[in-house]
């Protein structure tokens, strides 16, 4: 999905908004926290910093936690919660984002899909990898549909007076998507507070922006201040047999018989395990040509020759 932004990245350094220089510098610290200031710099490198700062208190003292405002886009969550699993360490990461999502009740939009992982070590390199928006879907699924003229299925969107809706362009023009669960009455709720508790750790601890005042999604007129939160956690401070134990609680689920057969349970990040895979397999990461033609287009408008080859057609 990031392959996708990548003009927005761009767009983000040729206008100046966004520092393409220095480094991030912390303000303040304890033995387990930290807060940094991003100084605006592109969101991985704000993100690499503060998780490499996270697990190094959490060697010394079992914990690090650190937030950071002044920071941009970063990417995919689970990169650096995974990033802890190197050093055998539970590794969790949360961002603010641009407001996109109508709380449970509401019509405005006033929380960004705002992305958690948590990631957990088991044996013999096996771990437990959640990353997950707290809105239903991302925005893209929905811009996608309507430009197909489909309609979206019940849950993902609602329209500009907060009713639920299955008109793409009602939620892309004045609605807004919904939190995990959709409508209140299938526990909606419960995602509007997962999105509000990722914006106590970013946008409200660390005082960078937060809720409406973070600038509109993809509207670079103004720096973006987002807020963002890594923690490293070192099992070793605390019950002996971590490891064995998530090992055990993995196999429980998906050792056990499937309710459709041939669809084993899988754990939270088997999929994405199974999708590397088949990527080393071909030997490369497979997009659809749209996007490869979109992204060559994009980099000769600002002088780039080396583009991605259009010619390598594999069947996943």
């Amino acid at each position: 999905m990031c392959v996708l932004l990548t003009d927005m990245y761009l767009k983000d350094i040729q206008t100046g908004v966004c520092a393409v220089e220095g480094e991030p510098v912390v303000e303040k610290e304890s033995a387990a926290t930290a807060l940094v200031d991003g100084n605006n710099l592109l969101g991985p490198v704000v993100g690499n910093f503060c998780m490499n700062l996270a697990i190094r208190k959490a060697k010394e003292v079992g914990i690090g936690w650190v937030v950071a405002h002044g920071s941009n886009h970063f990417g995919i969550a689970g990169y650096y919660s995974m990033q802890a699993l190197k050093e055998n360490m539970i590794g969790m990461s949360f961002t603010n984002t641009s407001p996109l999502v109508v709380p449970t009740r509401g019509k405005e939009r006033t929380l960004g899909t705002n992305p958690l992982s948590v990631a957990a070590p088991a044996e013999h390199g096996d771990s437990f990898v959640l990353d997950t928006a707290t809105s239903a879907v991302a925005l893209g699924k929905v811009e996608l549909n309507e430009r197909r003229g489909d309609p979206i299925p019940d849950g993902w969107g609602c329209d500009p007076e907060g009713h639920v809706t299955t008109d793409p362009k009602s939620v892309l023009t004045g609605g807004g998507l919904v939190p995990i669960g959709g409508s209140e009455a299938t526990g909606g709720y419960k995602g509007y507070g997962l999105g509000m508790m990722v914006e106590v750790f970013c946008g409200i601890l660390a005082g960078a922006q937060y809720s409406k005042y973070v600038r509109t999604w993809k509207v670079t007129d103004r720096v973006a201040n987002l807020g963002q939160c890594f923690v490293a956690i070192n099992p070793e401070n605390f019950a002996p047999g971590f490891n064995e134990r998530m090992s055990d609680l993995l196999s429980i689920q998906r050792d056990q018989d499937p309710a459709e057969p041939g669809s084993p349970v899988l754990a939270p990040g088997d999929p994405e395990r199974l999708n590397m895979k088949k990527c080393e397999e071909i030997g490369g990461i497979p997009y659809h040509i749209n996007v490869v033609k979109y992204i060559n287009d994009y980099v000769k408008k600002i002088g780039i020759s080396q583009l991605l080859p259009c010619d390598n057609v594999v069947s996943v």
